[in-house]
C-alpha cells in the first residue's frame, strides 16, 4: 500500500541504496539499518508495517532478530537470504518469516512481494474488522474453535498457538472444508502472489500447522495432501 512504512536491515550498502531507492519510487515510506542490533531498535520505535530483513547480519544475525520482532509484534517479514541450501531458506520460514528471497533477485519480483505482503495484511486487518461485528466472527469446524477477528484458534477448547500465516492458511483451508487447493493456488489466496512463487512456502507452513493442530502429524487427519494437486482441510 501507497504510503506504507517499510524497514530495510541490510548490511550491504550498495543494495540497502538501491532497495530504498526502488521502494521509495513506490511510494513507501522507507527506514533503513545496516545491521540486527539497530534494525531492533528502529522496529521498535517506529512500527514499521512492514520488514525487510537480510540473514546474514553483524551484532545480531537475522533469524534472531526475526525471533525476537516475531515475539514482539504482528507484521509481515520478509526475509532476504544468500544461501542457495534448502535448510537455509526453510529456517527462514521457521523463525517466524513469511516468506523469503534468495540473493541475486529481480527487484521486479521483490516488490511483487512486498505489494502483495502489505495487501494481504490490509485485507486481515479489515476482515478481522468486518468479522468482529458478525456472526461469521467464530465458527466451530469438528472440535476447532475459529475466531476471524481475534486471530485465535482452540482445539478441545485447548488454545492453539499460530503464526499469522499459519492461521490465515488454517482458517482459509477450513472455510472451505474438502475443497483442494494448488499451491499456487493457496499462494495467491492466502499470501495475496498474484504471480508464480516459491510453492515451498506452502508446503512448510502447512507442515507446521500439522505439528500444532494434528494428533499424529505423520499420518494427518485434518490437513490432507492430494498427491500431485495441493492441499485440502477434512473434519
Amino acid at each position: 500500500m501507497v504510503g506504507s512504512k517499510v524497514l530495510v536491515v541490510e548490511d550491504d550498502r550498495t543494495l540497502l541504496e538501491v532497495l530504498q531507492y526502488n521502494l521509495t519510487k513506490e511510494g513507501y515510506d522507507v527506514l533503513t539499518a545496516s545491521d540486527g542490533a539497530e534494525g531492533l531498535e528502529t522496529a521498535r520505535s517506529s512500527k514499521p508495517d512492514l520488514v525487510i530483513l537480510d540473514v546474514m547480519l553483524p551484532k545480531i544475525d537475522g533469524y534472531e532478530v526475526c525471533r525476537i520482532l516475531r515475539r514482539e509484534m504482528t507484521l509481515p517479514i520478509l526475509m532476504l537470504t544468500a544461501k542457495i541450501e534448502e535448510t537455509d531458506r526453510v529456517v527462514g520460514l521457521e523463525v517466524g518469516a513469511d516468506d523469503y528471497v534468495t540473493k541475486p533477485f529481480s527487484m521486479r519480483e521483490l516488490m511483487a512481494r512486498v505489494r502483495a505482503m502489505l495487501r494481504r495484511t490490509e485485507m486481515m486487518k479489515k476482515e478481522a474488522i468486518s468479522a468482529s461485528g458478525t456472526s461469521s466472527s467464530c465458527f466451530k469446524i469438528d472440535d476447532f474453535e475459529i475466531d476471524t477477528a481475534r486471530h485465535k484458534v482452540s482445539r478441545g477448547g485447548v488454545a492453539v498457538e499460530l503464526s499469522r500465516m499459519e492461521f490465515a492458511l488454517l482458517d482459509f483451508l477450513a472455510r472451505n472444508k474438502g475443497q483442494v487447493f494448488s499451491r499456487d493456488h493457496l499462494l495467491e489466496k492466502v499470501w495475496g502472489y498474484d504471480y508464480a512463487g516459491d510453492t515451498r512456502t506452502v508446503d512448510v507452513h502447512v507442515s507446521w500447522l500439522r505439528r500444532k493442530i494434528e494428533a499424529d502429524p505423520a499420518h494427518p487427519r485434518h490437513l490432507l495432501t492430494v498427491r500431485g494437486v495441493g492441499y485440502k482441510f477434512e473434519a
